[in-house]
């Protein structure tokens, strides 16, 4: 049997819209053992476990991307990510499949193929970057393929998610965001997006908090999210380093090198918000990664 280990992770971080993307150490894990013929898939809704399910599509992509095929599969899904919050779900199940294809034949194609082959399934590499490669990426498609780089990030650095009930559909948050960027709005990304990624590795908070600043999307995005304002304001008021929507919501991220300063942001957000599930996280590191059982 095979097991395939695949973390969380959150796109965009503010001022990198669609670019840059953070595996964090919330994963979720796949296996993946041959059966005589058909599919059979566990460990997921009901209405999942069927071919059309996530995992199982990608996993028939990269077989036949490796022209091969097998008479049957079972496939048994431990996963907590949740969907529509902006944790990467469905980069986490594309990415699995593809793993565990690999890895029943030997592990023929490198990571670098597999992104190639995650990408084009996802639609956009900000995702599959980091669930692959693990850590800070920042990810373009050139020419119709995917290119990425991996920046570390400083081991003291924590995140703080706060999770709410109802989620945030992708469609319906890029419905939101205008036709046109100024040359002005422009600048101020590519700048913020620059140095975010520096200050990320080196743990420099104070360039953390002026580059997390973003005027692309989730000035528009945060109407979709109800706790959006008062959470920030909490983070604000407790001292974290910044505060941003992960993906396209409704997950919010609070980022700080200590962790006396998250579980402030957690009691007050839990007294706002008694339902909203809080989660502190640090950087996955080493991205999705499989193993025989």
């Amino acid at each position: 049997m095979i097991r395939v280990h695949v973390p969380a992770t959150s796109a965009n971080l503010g001022p990198g819209y669609d670019c840059l993307g953070l595996a964090l150490d919330w994963e979720g894990v796949f296996d993946f053992e041959r059966i005589e013929s058909g599919v059979s898939i566990h460990g997921c809704n009901e209405q999942y476990c069927n071919e059309d399910n996530l995992v199982y599509r990608s996993f028939l992509h990269t077989l036949a991307a490796m022209n091969e095929e097998i008479s049957g599969i079972s496939i048994t899904i431990h996963c907590d990510i949740p969907t529509q919050r902006g944790l990467g779900s469905s980069a986490a199940c594309i990415v699995a499949g593809a793993m565990g294809a690999n890895a029943l034949f030997q592990n023929r194609l490198n990571k670098y193929e597999l992104f190639s082959l995650c990408t084009r399934m996802e639609g956009h590499p900000d995702n599959v970057a980091p669930a692959l490669f693990g850590q800070l990426t920042v990810s373009f498609i050139d020419e119709g393929q995917p290119s990425m780089i991996r920046y570390g990030l400083h081991p003291q650095l924590k995140f703080l998610a706060m999770i709410p009930q109802t989620g945030v559909s992708t469609q319906e948050a890029r419905s939101l965001l205008p036709d046109h960027l100024s040359y002005a709005d422009a600048v101020s990304q590519i700048g913020r997006s620059a140095a975010l990624c520096k200050a990320l590795e080196i743990g420099n908070h104070l360039i953390i908090r002026k580059a997390c600043h973003d005027t692309m999307h989730e000035p528009y995005r945060r109407q979709l999210i109800e706790e959006y304002d008062q959470m920030y304001e909490i983070a604000k008021k407790a001292g974290a380093s910044a505060m941003f929507i992960s993906g396209s919501g409704s997950t919010m991220l609070a980022v700080s090198d200590e962790e006396s300063i998250l579980m402030d942001i957690m009691l007050a957000g839990k007294k706002a918000f008694p339902i909203m599930e809080m989660k502190i996280l640090k950087a996955d590191r080493i991205g999705a990664w499989s193993e025989v059982l």
